[in-house]
C-alpha cells in the first residue's frame, strides 16, 4: 500500500478580487488546501505578520493578486492607495518569506502589461519590449522591484505582466453594458488640455500624435487562461522574472468593440471620440488611459516553454464568457 500523496498548500493574497477567488476556486477543485491573505482574512490579514508568517512558512505556492483597482480617478488620494495596496502588501510577504524555515518554492506576484510603452508600432515581449512612462509604469516598475529585491535563495519568484483579464466580470462588464446600449462603437484618440498637475503626477494620457481611427492596440487574456498559466508556471522550475500573461493574438479597439457588439447581439454601436471620453470618464470616475493605450503585448516566454493557451483569440474567448461560465 503506497502512501498518500501530501496535500500541497496554496497561499493566495487578494482572493476577494474578481482573479484571485477564481484561483481559490481552482486550487480547491484541484484538492490543494488553500489560505487566504486579505483586508478581512479570513486565514490572515494585512498587517499581522504573525498570521501571515505561519501561512507562508511550509507553503508550496504564494500567488499575490493583492492591490487597489486602476479603475478608478487618479487623485492624489487614489494614487497613494494604488501604489500603498501594492507595495505595501508585497513587502509583506518578502517579510515572510525571508523569515520562513519552509519558505514556498514558487511566489507569483501579480504585476501589468501597462508596464510597456504605448506601442503601435511593434509587439513588446519581455525581450524587447520597452518600459514606459507615466503614473501607471511607475507603480508598475515599483511593484517589480519590491518583488524581486534582494535574495530569497529558497524562492522561485515571477512578475505576472497580465494584460487585460475577459472573464465574466470585471473590465468586460461595462464594455457589454455600453454595446448592449448602443455605445459600443470604437473609442478615438485625440487631443485634450492637462493640467499643470496632471501632468506633474504622470497621469495625463497625452496625443503625441497617438495611435488614430480606433487603430489602438487591444492586449487581453481569458480568466481560465490566467489559471492555467499559473498551474504551468508552477510545474517548470526553469521559468521566473517578468512573464507576459496575454494572448497570443491581440486585437485592436476596433476590432474588438465590433467583436463585443456581435457576442451581445447589438446592431451598431456609436462611436466616442477623446472629448466624449474626457467628459464621460470624469462621470464615472475613470480614466482614458485604460481605453486609449495601445498595449501589443506578446507572451514570448510562455509559448517558447510550451505552454498552449486555451484562448488564443478572441472572438472565441468572447462567445465562451458571454455564452457560459468561464472555467478551466
Amino acid at each position: 500500500m503506497t502512501a498518500a500523496a501530501p496535500v500541497r498548500r496554496v497561499v493566495i493574497a487578494g482572493a476577494s478580487g474578481f482573479i484571485g477567488a477564481r484561483l481559490a476556486e481552482a486550487f480547491r477543485e484541484d484538492g490543494a488546501e488553500v489560505a487566504l491573505i486579505g483586508r478581512n482574512g479570513p486565514d490572515a490579514r494585512w498587517g499581522d505578520a504573525a498570521a501571515i508568517g505561519a501561512l507562508v512558512d511550509g507553503a508550496d505556492l504564494l500567488i499575490n493578486m493583492a492591490g487597489k483597482s486602476v479603475n478608478c480617478r487618479y487623485t492624489p488620494a487614489n494614487r497613494a492607495e494604488i501604489f500603498r495596496s501594492r507595495l505595501d502588501t508585497t513587502r509583506q510577504l518578502h517579510a515572510a518569506i525571508a523569515a520562513a524555515a519552509r519558505p514556498p518554492t514558487l511566489w507569483i506576484n501579480s504585476s501589468t502589461a501597462t508596464i510597456y510603452r504605448h506601442a503601435d508600432d511593434r509587439p513588446m515581449t519581455e525581450s524587447t519590449g520597452e518600459i514606459g512612462e507615466g503614473f501607471s509604469v511607475n507603480v508598475a516598475t515599483s511593484w517589480e522591484e519590491e518583488l524581486f529585491r534582494g535574495t530569497l535563495p529558497g524562492t522561485r519568484r515571477v512578475a505576472l505582466r497580465m494584460a487585460i483579464v475577459l472573464g465574466d466580470g470585471s473590465a468586460l462588464g461595462p464594455i457589454r453594458a455600453l454595446a448592449r446600449a448602443g455605445l459600443g462603437g470604437p473609442q478615438f484618440d485625440g487631443r485634450w488640455l492637462a493640467t499643470r498637475a496632471r501632468r506633474a503626477a504622470g497621469t495625463f494620457h497625452e496625443y503625441r500624435p497617438r495611435t488614430k481611427n480606433g487603430r489602438q492596440r487591444f492586449s487581453w487574456v481569458h480568466l481560465d487562461d490566467v489559471v492555467g498559466i499559473i498551474r504551468f508556471l508552477d510545474a517548470h522550475p526553469e521559468l521566473e522574472g517578468p512573464i507576459n500573461a496575454a494572448a497570443p493574438h491581440p486585437t485592436d479597439n476596433r476590432i474588438f468593440m465590433a467583436s463585443v457588439r456581435r457576442a451581445v447581439g447589438a446592431r451598431f454601436g456609436l462611436p466616442t471620440w477623446r472629448w466624449m471620453l474626457e467628459v464621460g470618464s470624469a462621470v464615472i470616475r475613470t480614466e482614458t488611459e485604460l481605453v486609449l493605450k495601445s498595449r501589443w503585448v506578446l507572451p514570448e516566454r510562455l509559448e517558447s516553454a510550451g505552454y498552449r493557451f486555451l484562448h488564443p483569440h478572441h472572438e472565441e474567448a468572447l462567445a465562451h464568457i458571454v455564452g457560459g461560465s468561464s472555467r478551466t
